[in-house]
């Protein structure tokens, strides 16, 4: 690490040198950003990627290093002009600091029904550690300017950079997750894309992030390798059991009292894991710490269900647990041995940011004129539906029928309320 009085170079296996300036380094030494380095990006991924070790920590420093460039890039093109200095380096800070509210294992516990690490940002932020350091910078009130950066909210003309269709996150994790995992699926043309930004005026006359009708085609390429690690890596079938596996542990760890879940959002993964430990009565974290993994039973794509349907087993956590909980009483196991997973991220290939065409006109990626300009959107639901699959995951081989189970996923949440309610068979329903 080179050391300046005004800045750091920190070498990273990424991107080789990220220059730290002096103002980004007092919040680099502050708690909330120091837990970071405990945070696993992948969360379980680590058990069928084994390189997939790296931290919330070093992909905060990355998104960073991106930001720091795509603003050089705009300052030279003129870009930022016209756009308050405060704001500006509000942008930078927020792109160091737009994970700090990240839970312990990726998002396996906002899966589990915990808030949004989006929404917790603001107790980190409000850390003595952090206060101070925001408040030597001299901008006033930039705690809530960064709050609402990291939640997309901000009015900030550089929001699309933190939040957005194409923001510097997505580019820094889909190119460093690949790298760590040792796949080749999440090739991304950086330079390309970060060349290919611009603020542009909508036509409502707001400034915005948008991007060059010449860097369409590598954004095509970012939303496709995007897809191919949903499918390879962040949803493959043993990532998804061990994460089905974590959420239901923490679940049953809160629900009996033996874990507060008001301090999970300060904890590391080993902290955490090191409670979980200690809950009696539960098996699940030995095997998770033995990878033994409950296997599928049931493995099905999301095209044979009707669109839209089963997104409940997504969203509704404590539905979910009542479920599983019947179907494993029916089966003839023990509560917790039997797992449902159908994740969701309908928006995996959205693209929603003003286009600036070769004739300099501001042209939207919606509507037939969108799906002109960007290809990729006239498969997305398609790719989705490849990527998206509906698992029962065992503890031990059990005969588990598909029919009934992708009944109860083409149900509301309501209906299956009312089933479990009325004490009526789910295998039978």
């Amino acid at each position: 690490m080179a050391r300046s009085n005004d800045f750091e170079v920190i070498r990273d296996p990424l991107w080789n040198n990220i220059r730290v300036d002096r103002e980004a380094l007092r919040l680099l030494d502050t708690e909330p950003l120091q837990r970071l380095r405990y945070i696993r990006q992948l969360g379980h991924a680590y058990l069928v990627y084994p390189g997939a070790v790296h931290t919330r920590f070093e992909h905060a420093l990355g998104t960073y290093h991106l930001a720091r460039r795509t603003l050089s890039l705009f300052a030279e093109r003129g870009d930022l002009d016209g756009v308050a200095e405060h704001d500006i380096a509000a942008t930078r800070f927020a792109a160091l600091l737009h994970d700090i509210g990240h839970y312990p294992f990726s998002h396996a516990l906002e899966e589990a029904g915990l808030p949004s690490h989006e929404g917790l940002a603001h107790r980190h932020l409000s850390h003595a550690d952090t206060r101070d350091a925001l408040q030597q910078t001299g901008i006033d009130d930039l705690e809530t300017h960064l709050a609402n950066l990291i939640a997309g909210t901000s009015t900030n003309p550089l929001q699309g950079l933190i939040s957005g269709s194409l923001d510097l996150d997505k580019i820094e994790y889909l190119t460093r997750d690949a790298r760590m995992c040792g796949v080749p699926y999440g090739t991304v043309d950086v330079d390309r894309l970060l060349h290919s930004l611009a603020v542009v005026t909508d036509h409502q006359g707001r400034r915005i992030v948008g991007v060059h009708e010449k860097g369409l085609s590598a954004l095509e390429s970012l939303l496709f390798a995007k897809y191919q690690m949903y499918r390879n890596v962040y949803w493959h079938h043993a990532v998804r059991s061990a994460t089905a596996m974590f959420k239901r542990l923490v679940r049953e760890a809160v629900q009996q009292e033996t874990l507060d879940a008001t301090i999970i959002p300060d904890l590391t993964d080993e902290e955490l894991m090191a409670r979980l430990r200690c809950v009696p009565e539960n098996a699940i974290s030995g095997r998770l710490r033995r990878r033994h993994l409950y296997k599928r039973a049931l493995d099905v794509a999301s095209d044979q269900l009707p669109q839209g349907n089963g997104i409940w087993i997504a969203q509704d956590a404590n539905l979910v647990q009542r479920v599983e909980n019947q179907l494993a009483s029916e089966l003839g196991i023990q509560d917790g041995e039997l797992l449902l997973d159908y994740p969701a991220k309908p928006a995996m290939l959205a693209a929603d940011l003003p286009v600036l065409t070769r004739a300099g006109t501001v042209e939207g990626l919606s509507g037939n004129r969108g799906r002109t300009l960007l290809g990729i959107r006239q498969i997305a639901e398609e790719l989705h539906s490849v990527a998206q699959r509906l698992r029962v995951f065992v503890a031990a081989p059990v005969t588990v029928p598909s029919e009934p189970i992708l009944d109860l996923a083409a149900r509301s949440a309501t209906q299956v309320t009312a089933l479990l309610n009325e004490g009526r068979s789910l295998l039978g329903a």
